[in-house]
This record gives structure tokens, C-alpha cells and sequence, in this order.
């Protein structure tokens, strides 16, 4: 188990599925919260508050699952300040297998990351809609109707708070991520704003690089719209390689 400090507000904590059978706790507990799993969280904050002084007494607590890879997981634990704005943002779920868990683990809990897991299922309808046979009993001769073609590209944008995290990002990121990616400053809001693009990755790995990417960002909603005011109002500061530029520093 290995605990990091992100900033004053919030952890992380990597955890492998060793780490779960040492502990004889099992998927299902860790996500409907056991006694065990309970104990485990408990561990975390005491070893937090030792380490970083990560003090959460008058705090409640928001816990991500963010699935590395099959054999771990990250637990992002933040102190909520206004709880009141969570009430009704948390997604319902239902039990699963051990296996089908720790796969889908990033969807668990999850408030911030909203929009990235959702990549896959758009990929899997389009499949299905390509898939799909004409119904047996459609008239040959009519013409068959239109189906706008959805683009095989994704773009998602992310804020940061400091150049520090695109950094920090940059350098996971080296030699899995090789998309398009621009780098924006908004001055007025002092924060920084990374456009990214799907292009050749498939949607299992770009859905990855945007839960790795909320590791450091909030993501938020991206259209033309917003891409254009970019390109008109926004202080580009590099790109279309900003993290591989960011990662060779």
C-alpha cells in the first residue's frame, strides 16, 4: 500500500490486489463498505495524518476508484468542504463479481471524474449500431435511411490548478499517450487547461489516459465552442505535443 499527498485536501492511495488478500478483504467489501474495509480506510488516514498531517476530523470524506490495471487500484480520498453539493451526483450501482469490480472500480463512487468512463460505452454503441442488420421484414426497395456518421475522434479537457501537475502528468504519461494535446492558461482564473485527443489510441486506452489524467485535473465539458474560444481568447502556452514537450523537461 503506498500513500502520497496530492495537495492539502486530498490523497492517494495505490493499493494492490495483494494488498486486499493480506487484509482478507475482497472487492465487494472494499466497495460496499465492510469492516474491514473500514479498517483499511482508517489505516489510510492515520498513516496520512501521520506522514502529510492530512488532518480529517472536521472533514467528510469522498472516495474515487481509479483502476490501474488489473492487479491495482488507486483510491483518491478528498475532504469535501460543501457536502451539501453531493447529495445528488452519485451514481447508483449493484453487486458484482470480485472481477467485475476491480474492472470497473472507476465508476464506483466517482463524483469529479464524470465524462470519462464514458468513452467506452459510446465506442460500444457505435459498434453496435454498425453491427446492427437491416429488420427482416424492411421493404427491399426502400432507401435505406441515413445514419450520420459519428467521428472516430474524442477530445476531453481537463483543468489544473498548477503547472506543477501538468508536469507531474507529463511524466506518467511518457510512451503511453501520444495524441494530440494543447496547453491553455485562462489569466483571469490563474488555472491551466489541457485539450486532448483521441487519434490513433483505441477508446480502452484513451478512456485510461483520461483516468490517469483526473488523478491531477477536473474534467470539464468540451464542445466546439469552447475549443474556439480557446483558439481566439485562450493564452496557449504550448502545443499540439504539450505533454511530451512538458515530459522531455
Amino acid at each position: 500500500m503506498k500513500i502520497e499527498k496530492v495537495n492539502e485536501n486530498q490523497i492517494r492511495c495505490t493499493l494492490t490486489k495483494q494488498d486486499l488478500a493480506d487484509r482478507q478483504i475482497n472487492l465487494r467489501e472494499l466497495a460496499y463498505g465492510s469492516e474491514k474495509a473500514k479498517g483499511l480506510f482508517h489505516d489510510m488516514i492515520q498513516q496520512a495524518n501521520y506522514e502529510f498531517g492530512f488532518d480529517v476530523s472536521d472533514n467528510p470524506l469522498m472516495v474515487e476508484a481509479i483502476p490501474l490495471s488489473s492487479e491495482s487500484l488507486v483510491l483518491l480520498i478528498t475532504k469535501v468542504e460543501y457536502p451539501e453539493e453531493l447529495d445528488t451526483r452519485f451514481s447508483q450501482f449493484t453487486e458484482a463479481g470480485d472481477e467485475e469490480l476491480f474492472s470497473n472500480m472507476g465508476a464506483v463512487g466517482n463524483v469529479e471524474r464524470k465524462g470519462a468512463d464514458d468513452i467506452l460505452e459510446l465506442f460500444q454503441k457505435i459498434r453496435e449500431a454498425k453491427a446492427s442488420p437491416e429488420s427482416e421484414n424492411a421493404q427491399q426497395t426502400e432507401a435505406p435511411e441515413e445514419v450520420p456518421e459519428v467521428p472516430a475522434d474524442l477530445t476531453k479537457m481537463f483543468e489544473f490548478t498548477t503547472i506543477d501537475q501538468v508536469e507531474r502528468l507529463a511524466h506518467v504519461l511518457v510512451n503511453y499517450y501520444n495524441g494530440r494535446n494543447d496547453l491553455f492558461k485562462n489569466e483571469k482564473k490563474n488555472r491551466f487547461y489541457l485539450v486532448i485527443h483521441k487519434d490513433d489510441h483505441t477508446p480502452e486506452e484513451f478512456n485510461k489516459v483520461c483516468n490517469i489524467i483526473c488523478e491531477y485535473a477536473q474534467q470539464k465539458n468540451y464542445n466546439p465552442a469552447v475549443g474556439a474560444y480557446f483558439a481566439e481568447h485562450g493564452n496557449k502556452i504550448t502545443g499540439p505535443q504539450a505533454l511530451q514537450v512538458f515530459a522531455s523537461l
